[in-house]
């Protein structure tokens, strides 16, 4: 696998910041799509999975999945190179396209603002938030205990997302914009997936279709 020019690939993720709607920008959320990525460093292969579920009562409506072979390696930073291909084939198969998209990964809570989330929204023009298990960039006070506790994250003096206490000793997530939702509403929509665990039902559906995939391929 040849390795990319870094410098092309800086350009661009600084063209598609440059495309991302901050503000508000989506009608009335009737489907609310989760996006996985599964994608080891030390594989070739990408498989994502997009699960699509109704709102409010968020059961599941359909689904789609697809394996790719990767185009670039595992570099951080740069991994919506890496994986929005294999969602973008994923979402060409859905038979319901989600008015909304949560995204396992992150969004502007990025060095250039372009994490996956942001990477995908602005190529698919899909309201999308970025949800994250991990830091990328930035700092932030300290978070209270109490479930449901809030604080900005924060890079070179701009805010780039919330870290959200999502369940009581559990790790916090990191709340970030993608694409045509404010963070405000970001954190709205997060809250209101919440179902007691650690992840909102939209993403945490889709890391479980997302192993599906990947066994699926594997086997």
């Amino acid at each position: 696998m040849t390795l990319p020019d870094l410098s092309v690939l800086r350009a661009e993720q600084r063209d598609l910041a440059a495309r991302t709607v901050r503000e508000d920008s989506l009608g009335e959320v009737r489907f609310i799509g989760g996006v996985d990525i599964s994608a080891s460093r030390f594989e070739q292969e990408v498989h994502a999975a997009i699960v699509v579920l109704e709102w409010p009562s968020l059961n599941e409506v359909a689904r789609a999945g697809a394996s790719q072979v990767a185009r670039m390696p595992y570099i951080t930073g740069f991994l919506g190179f890496r994986e929005v291909p294999a969602a973008v084939s994923a979402w060409n198969d859905l038979p319901v396209k989600p008015d909304l998209l949560m995204v396992d990964g992150q969004g502007l809570e990025h060095p250039r603002r372009c994490g996956v989330a942001t990477h995908l929204g602005v190529t698919l023009d899909v309201p999308a938030i970025g949800v994250a298990k991990s830091r990328l960039c930035g700092t932030w006070p300290e978070l209270p205990e109490p479930e449901g506790s809030a604080v900005p994250i924060t890079d070179r003096g701009e805010v780039v997302g919330m870290l959200l206490r999502s369940r009581l000793r559990a790790n916090p997530i990191h709340i970030s914009i993608g694409h045509r939702v404010s963070l405000d509403t970001a954190m709205q929509w997060v809250r209101a997936t919440l179902r007691g665990r650690r992840l909102p039902e939209p993403t945490r559906r889709a890391h479980e279709a997302a192993s599906v995939v990947r066994k699926t391929f594997l086997a």
